[in-house]
């Protein structure tokens, strides 16, 4: 992972939880850590890492993702063991 993935996945383990993560980044950051992301219809999202499938909506129109979303994904990473 390079500097700004770790500032992101950082961010996304702050608590309180942070409004102000673009999904863009913490996509990204699921890619360098293997994660699988495949398309769902509409805005979902469907990822695959570490044994854990889940499924996420694609923030918008907005491109920052909600406290509840990313309260979300810190639950997927101690799930999958990140």
């Amino acid at each position: 992972m390079n500097r700004k993935q770790r500032l992101t996945l950082e961010r996304i383990k702050a608590r309180p939880e942070r409004s102000d993560i673009q999904w863009k980044d913490i996509e990204n950051m699921l890619i360098a850590l293997g994660a699988e992301i495949t398309e769902g219809s509409g805005s979902r999202v469907r990822i695959f890492l570490g044994g854990v499938r889940a499924v996420f909506h694609r923030p918008h129109p907005q491109k920052e993702t909600d406290k509840g979303a990313v309260k979300s994904v810190r639950r997927f990473f101690e799930a999958a063991g990140e």
